[in-house]
């Protein structure tokens, strides 16, 4: 589930291949010309489909000239993101709390 808060989204419950597609979709919808947040706190699993989302969504926000910052990334999305070669392209921020 994602949750908008100004220029927060704020990104909840499961990111694997049997919850994403809803997520997808929203995450693909146009964030022009503004930093957003990425805020995954409340993720509580995810799989390699949350990176492929991430990818994707990196991608839109390029298109559309917006920047994307992710942060309070799970471990294990991490792990996942470094294992793929993606968390330096993602500039993913690991779980601060």
């Amino acid at each position: 589930m994602m949750l908008r808060e100004g220029d927060v989204l704020r990104v909840s419950g499961s990111l694997t291949m049997e919850s994403i597609g809803a997520a997808f979709g929203d995450a693909m919808q146009p964030l022009e010309g503004k930093a957003w947040t990425i805020d995954l706190a409340q993720v509580e699993t995810a799989d390699s489909a949350a990176v492929s989302m991430l990818l994707g969504w990196m991608r839109n926000a390029q298109r559309h000239g917006a920047k994307l910052t992710f942060v309070n990334v799970p471990g294990n999305l991490l792990s996942l993101a470094k294992l793929y070669g993606v968390a330096d392209a993602l500039q993913l921020n690991h779980k601060s709390n």
